[in-house]
Formats: structure tokens, C-alpha cells, sequence
């Protein structure tokens, strides 16, 4: 059973023809999923910010330490650069 049959297709690509800011997330933590890390980078950036912050955010829930908001903001703000970044490059110099 392979997981590439259930991914959602991209509205914005299929109805307008280009790339919203989340495209390629579910592909690149598919390969974070089957190991291969460095084409999951290169697929979304921003995948590692994200799953940092997501698992802060769990641990947070449960346990919260000294800095907890702060870097939650701080994971948050690198996550949302890192997908406008990528979002530029794809559509302006590729």
C-alpha cells in the first residue's frame, strides 16, 4: 500500500496552474517518513522547522519548560521565512 495514492492534490495548482506556499509538504515528509532526508530539504525547506515546531508544541502541552512560548515564536517566525523564501524561489528565479 503506497502512501503516494492518498496525498491531496494542490487546489491552487490544479485550478490556477502554479504553486501555492504549501506545495511539496506532503511529498517532502513522505521522504522524511522513508529516509531520505536531504530530497525532503530540497523538497520543502521548510519541513524541519516544522516538524521541530511541531514537536515542541506536543512536548509543550505536557510539560512546559522555562523559554516554551519564546521558542515557539522563534521556531514559528523561522518557519513562516523559510516557507515564504521557498515560495519565492520557486516562483520568481526557477
Amino acid at each position: 500500500m503506497a502512501l503516494e495514492h492518498y496525498m491531496l492534490p494542490c487546489l491552487s495548482k490544479t485550478l490556477f496552474g502554479f504553486e501555492c506556499m504549501g506545495c511539496g509538504l506532503q511529498r517532502s515528509l513522505l521522504l522524511v517518513f522513508k529516509g531520505h532526508f536531504t530530497d525532503a530539504f530540497w523538497m520543502y525547506p521548510a519541513i524541519y522547522p516544522l516538524i521541530v515546531l511541531g514537536g515542541l508544541l506536543l512536548l509543550s502541552r505536557f510539560y512546559k519548560f522555562k523559554f516554551y512560548q519564546k521558542s515557539i515564536n522563534v521556531l514559528s517566525l523561522i518557519s513562516i521565512g523559510t516557507i515564504f523564501t521557498n515560495y519565492i524561489i520557486k516562483q520568481f528565479i526557477l
